[in-house]
């Protein structure tokens, strides 16, 4: 069985550092019957979709939203969260005239109004997986090229805790990540790592599947803007962000004239537009005039990366 387990530290350690004494899965096929029930729910045509949570120990959250499942840019209009747990091999929700069951890849029931549903199961992809780097592009990372100093999993992907060995100013960054399985896990201690652009500025990597989208989920700048929509999709589904940078402007007394700028795309849709970033997130470096690396933060979970580059504009 393909799992990892983080180092077991006392509660209050746990608490504080977002590390959970729990096994983080890495592959689907060993992810267990919960992983099979998570993920997301839709039927063609209807405007009612769901999204279900493994929360481990036979207990997943239904998050009942309309209209439809979240794209487009923008959040459903109506989210509703309901508790269920395993009874032999369905799984039962129930709550404020709810009642739904799945089984076999589907998802039955009724909501308070009367309206019956029968979701089936899918899984959505980005549109931009596997985009092959452009002309003039810096291929960083891709199974053969190995630009960052950093360690590669035994199937070949990247670790999280690796940096750019070349550093950057402006650029357009491709990347694509995969969190682990990490049902009995909450919160920043799910998933979770982080993409920074010149050290400094932090797109949060998290498992933050079917929840609200806040601004320390995946897709936030963290802890300065929220995503625009919470696209995360179900942990060990590969995804994908599209990042446009522009780095800080400083004069020739090393004061800064311009803050830098990020647009972002997960998975294919537009979250940050032109956004101007007040200073370093997180634990990002000091804004200074020289570029500094690409680094993608360890946050002792097993994130993986593959298919990196960017493209710098030529000066």
């Amino acid at each position: 069985m393909d799992f990892w387990l983080p180092p077991c530290l006392a509660p209050l350690s746990l608490a504080l550092l977002g590390v959970a004494c729990g096994p983080a899965y890495l592959e689907p096929a060993d992810a267990g019957r919960d992983y099979l029930v998570q993920g997301e729910y839709a039927t063609p045509g209807s405007e009612l979709a769901a999204q279900v949570i493994a929360l481990g120990g036979g207990e997943f959250d239904l998050v009942m939203i309309s209209p439809g499942l979240p794209d487009r840019g923008r959040e459903p209009e109506t989210r509703t969260v309901f508790r269920g747990e395993r009874r032999g091999d369905s799984v039962r929700f129930a709550g404020s005239g709810l009642l739904a069951h799945q089984a076999n890849g589907r998802l039955h029931g009724h909501d308070a109004s009367g309206l019956r549903f029968d979701l089936g199961r899918i899984e959505r992809t980005s549109p931009t997986l596997g985009a092959p780097p452009p002309a003039g592009a810096v291929v960083l990372f891709d199974g053969n090229t190995n630009a960052f100093d950093g360690s590669i999993d035994e199937r070949g992907f990247l670790e999280a805790g690796a940096t750019s060995k070349a550093n950057f100013g402006d650029a357009r960054v491709h990347l694509e990540f995969r969190t682990p399985f990490m049902p009995s896990s909450r919160g920043q201690a799910r998933g979770n790592s982080g993409v920074y652009l010149q050290g400094r500025y932090e797109v949060q990597v998290l498992d933050s599947f079917g929840l609200e989208g806040t601004a320390n989920e995946c897709g936030a700048i963290y802890q300065v803007a929220a995503p625009s929509v919470n696209m995360a999709l179900p942990p060990l589904v590969w995804q994908t962000y599209d990042i446009d940078f522009r780095a800080a402007r400083f004069d020739d007394a090393g004061e800064r004239t311009e803050p830098a700028r990020i647009t972002v795309r997960h998975n294919g849709v537009q979250i940050h537009d032109d956004l101007a970033l007040p200073g370093p997130t997180g634990q990002g470096a000091d804004e200074a005039p020289a570029p500094q690396p690409l680094t993608l933060q360890d946050h002792w979970n097993p994130v993986v990366y593959r298919n990196i580059w960017l493209v710098a504009p030529t000066r």
